[in-house]
């Protein structure tokens, strides 16, 4: 009940359903009106699924604003190297370090009315302004770019291009893209709702042989 994630249980298999809503909290905690998914949760929910023999595969819903850009990306390399099917799907948004959450997944759905945010890295309090600051930066954005690149099907500079866009969010940089346009670039797989994306990881279980 705190983790909002439950077992579904049919004749085709058991499989997981782990909701990422809100704000992803990372190191810091967030204030109590904050909507979050921690990674602490999160992390050690993956683990047992992987071995948890009766769990055939994962389903990962997100509707996240994005949040904690290391633990984020935490959560989203281990389900990309998880053995068990995988499959995502973004209802209402996956902004942000929702990004490479959704891409983790063997294969991703995006709702018709759903968006994702592509910007560059932010970051909160004390900044020093030197240009130590400014590459490291760099380096977090190329490590985004470079995990989105290589779990779908966008390529890594068309990925920096639209997280560096300008003209598109007000007093921002970046790009806003809804479902079709998300599934047209490359990041997302296909369009569809709660049903696609079981009928799918179903799918991938029974060609992994229910293992």
């Amino acid at each position: 009940m705190e983790t909002g994630s439950t077992d579904i249980t049919t004749k085709k298999g058991k499989v997981h359903c782990l909701s990422i809503i809100g704000q992803v909290e990372g190191h810091i905690i967030l204030p109590p009106q904050t909507k979050t998914t921690k990674y602490e949760h999160v992390i050690p929910q993956l683990v047992a699924i992987e071995e948890a023999e009766d769990i055939k595969g994962l389903l990962i819903i997100l509707n996240t604003v994005g949040g904690d850009v290391e633990a984020g990306l935490a959560i989203a390399e281990m389900i990309s190297t998880m053995r068990k099917p995988t499959v995502s799907l973004v209802l209402g948004g996956g902004h942000s370090i929702g990004v490479p959450l959704a891409v983790s997944a063997d294969y991703s759905f995006i709702a018709p009315s759903a968006t994702m945010t592509i910007h560059p890295v932010r970051m909160n309090g004390v900044i020093i302004g030197v240009s130590q600051t400014f590459q490291y930066f760099d380096k977090m954005q190329e490590r985004i770019a470079s995990f989105v690149a290589n779990n779908s099907r966008i390529t890594k500079e068309k990925f920096t291009s639209l997280m560096l866009k300008t003209g598109e969010i007000a007093n921002d940089v970046g790009s806003i893209l809804f479902g079709q346009d998300a599934v047209r670039e490359g990041v997302i797989d296909e369009l569809g709702g709660i049903s696609n994306a079981l009928d799918k990881l179903y799918e991938l279980i029974d060609r992994d042989g229910g293992k």
